[in-house]
């Protein structure tokens, strides 16, 4: 059943039953034909005994296999990505390689293993208490190498050097975009607050924003939005700055 689509199955013509809600890592999404099962998705089964029944046969009802964590799967997508990471990619008219490095790397293959990974009888699943302490230590690892590689010579670039200056171009370079993205998703395409929330935190590709939105909304709406525009950010963020620093100082 992984990787299959929820119409293919046709549990409501063969069954009489309804599937309702489908909740995957603790995400609840709404049950349509075309979404595509997952090992580890719960879904909410309404109508008869009998039929409930017959889909327990075909669906699966144990609450123990999935308590089990499944970390294999994961780590072999890191270490992939790490070695995708430190490839060069080599561009016309440009005198160095690109790397996808530490940050794109990884999240190539995870989009590759989640895409078509079913493919290959890798299983993606995981419980959801470990997926939430790799979060939230991939986060906290995040923040402790900024603030340790920014620490050196702060307080000097700041009162010397012209940080101040540096500080409000960048306040207004990364504002004033995300203040347009959010007039024209919410007013134009009317995509909702808590989503919105998500989409402009992934449109910096900035997961403490992304952990500041759901702490303050109480869902998982905003993640989303930010892994609908965090994959393709996180990708030209990489190339592009690269790129630019190529171009105009090789």
């Amino acid at each position: 059943l992984n990787g299959k689509r929820l119409g293919d199955l046709q549990l409501r013509r063969l069954h009489g039953i309804n599937i309702t809600r489908l909740n995957r890592s603790g995400l609840d999404l709404v049950a349509n034909p075309g979404l595509t099962l997952q090992v580890g998705d719960k879904l909410t089964v309404v109508g008869s005994e009998a039929g409930i029944a017959k889909v327990e046969e075909i669906l699966g009802n144990s609450m123990k296999r999935l308590n089990e964590p499944n970390l294999i799967t994961i780590f072999i997508g890191i270490a992939l990505g790490i070695l995708l990471g430190s490839l060069p990619i080599t561009f016309p008219g440009i005198p160095q390689p690109v790397k996808l490095g530490l940050a794109g790397g990884p999240l190539i293959i995870a989009i590759l293993i989640s895409r078509f990974g079913y493919h290959y009888k890798l299983v993606t699943y995981t419980t959801l208490s470990a997926n939430l302490m790799l979060r939230e230590i991939g986060i906290t690892l995040f923040l402790a190498c900024v603030g340790i590689s920014a620490g050196d010579g702060f307080v000097d670039t700041i009162v010397d050097k012209g940080g101040l200056a540096w500080i409000g171009y960048g306040f207004i370079i990364t504002v004033v975009p995300l203040l347009i993205i959010g007039c024209i998703g919410r007013y134009f395409y009317k995509i909702n607050y808590f989503t919105l929330m998500g989409l402009i935190a992934g449109s910096t590709t900035d997961p403490p924003a992304l952990a500041y939105s759901n702490a303050t909304v109480g869902n998982d709406v905003p993640a989303v939005g930010y892994a609908t525009v965090y994959p393709i950010s996180m990708f030209l963020r990489v190339l592009t700055a690269q790129l630019l620093i190529l171009i105009f100082y090789a």
